[in-house]
């Protein structure tokens, strides 16, 4: 049997996690849905691991109405009550309030662009990849995770620092952070040549 080479993540040996590394991280996409929920789930990861937040994404998916950013914005005290007394969730009340103002500054950026166009905006010459030879070497942020930081913090973001933001351009795929030797490297590598990024408004295709 070929032993399969994956990155060095901490706990990447439970299912659940070596799944979300296998057919998720790093596959390059733009879909709002994905995206938004991405965004939250990292804001509640804070201090936890990855791996916790993977475990409850199917509570946080019911407990929020599949991430409905509509839905989430209408949410008023009952909600927070109800969300908070959810044992399937991360009980946190300024995460749970953050995600709710965050549902409502996405229903403004909404208004002028997509989640998908702001992000990728950012990324002008299309998703990177920069091999590494080790977990270590990947970076935990980088100026363009500040960059994006920064505007979703002032578009009222909560939840979104740099370290969070750097974690949603990984997972969506605008950066490709397989260690080299990693099966997934060269897939996902191939993805990103394929892939074209969704334009901000005022940009032009060149």
């Amino acid at each position: 049997m070929t032993q399969v080479t994956r990155c060095e993540w901490p706990g990447i040996a439970d299912p659940i996690y070596e799944a979300y590394h296998d057919s998720e991280w790093g596959v390059p996409h733009a879909d709002e849905t994905r995206l938004f929920e991405k965004l939250v789930l990292e804001g509640f990861q804070g201090g936890l691991s990855w791996l916790t937040i993977l475990r409850k994404r199917e509570n946080f998916r019911a407990a929020f109405g599949g991430f409905d950013a509509q839905r989430i914005a209408r949410y008023g005290e009952h909600d927070v009550a109800r969300l908070m007394a959810d044992p399937g969730i991360v009980r946190n009340r300024l995460k749970i309030e953050g995600a709710i103002l965050s549902a409502r500054a996405y229903l403004t950026l909404r208004e002028k662009m997509t989640l998908g166009q702001f992000l990728w905006g950012f990324m002008e010459k299309g998703p990177a990849s920069k091999p590494h030879s080790r977990h270590g070497d990947v970076p935990a942020q980088t100026a363009v995770s500040q960059a994006i930081s920064k505007q979703l913090k002032a578009k009222g973001f909560k939840f979104v620092g740099p370290t969070t933001m750097y974690a949603v351009m990984q997972s969506a795929g605008m950066v490709n952070d397989h260690i080299a030797a990693c099966h997934r490297y060269g897939p996902c590598g191939k993805m990103q040549k394929a892939f074209i990024p969704p334009m901000s408004p005022g940009r032009r295709q060149s």
